[in-house]
């Protein structure tokens, strides 16, 4: 089963590429924005967003209030009863 999860863009790793630093629940990883940057949208702009993350990309910008909701879930699906 493949799962993508919301994380927030907290710094940039290296704008050529497209790579930046995701805290995903309290845990960082580089992940590539390669699939969300655009000239009008470039990489620093990223930075404070919250995306969906799947297998090491970003793949959908998301807004405070979905991440929110989508954690709030994953949270209740994942602690024991």
């Amino acid at each position: 089963m493949c799962l993508a999860v919301p994380g927030q863009v907290v710094a940039i790793v290296s704008g050529d590429q497209q790579l930046a630093t995701v805290d995903l629940s309290g845990v960082r990883r580089s992940v590539s924005l390669a699939c969300l940057v655009t000239p009008d949208r470039p990489i620093e702009q990223w930075v404070g967003r919250w995306v969906v993350v799947h297998a090491g990309f970003a793949l959908e910008e998301l807004d405070v209030a979905a991440a929110t909701e989508t954690l709030t879930w994953i949270d209740r699906l994942t602690t024991p009863v």
